[in-house]
């Protein structure tokens, strides 16, 4: 069995930052594209970073220059650093991956909240 655990969220001012974290555990076999979404108070869960196995990187545009995802594969760990936060980063965060254990499934977090006050 799969488990994805966030770990890091919590109250910032705005212009502070913070580093979240996602650690996958279970008889994993290869995690290929991992991504942080991130979902606001009666609003759509979007995507906020993707990291391939090999490293390649996408960002939403209202975080590109900010936020900084990355990954170690050796741990099946993905982190978010988050840089310059605004009052409309305030969300929670949700990991999710493509695993392998038997077959190719997407995995969910259960997520953490970032509160960016003003």
């Amino acid at each position: 069995q799969v488990r994805l655990v966030e770990s890091g969220g919590g109250l910032v001012q705005a212009g502070g930052s913070l580093g979240l974290s996602c650690a996958a555990s279970g008889n994993i076999l290869s995690i290929n594209v991992m991504k942080w979404y991130r979902q606001s108070p009666g609003k759509q869960r979007e995507l906020v970073a993707g990291i391939t196995s090999g490293g390649t990187t996408n960002y939403e545009d209202s975080v590109k220059g900010r936020f900084t995802i990355s990954r170690d594969n050796a741990k099946n760990t993905v982190y978010l650093q988050m840089n310059s936060l605004k009052p409309e980063d305030t969300a929670v965060y949700y990991c999710n991956a493509d695993i392998f254990i038997s077959s190719w499934r997407n995995y969910w977090g259960e997520g953490t909240l970032v509160t960016v006050s003003s």
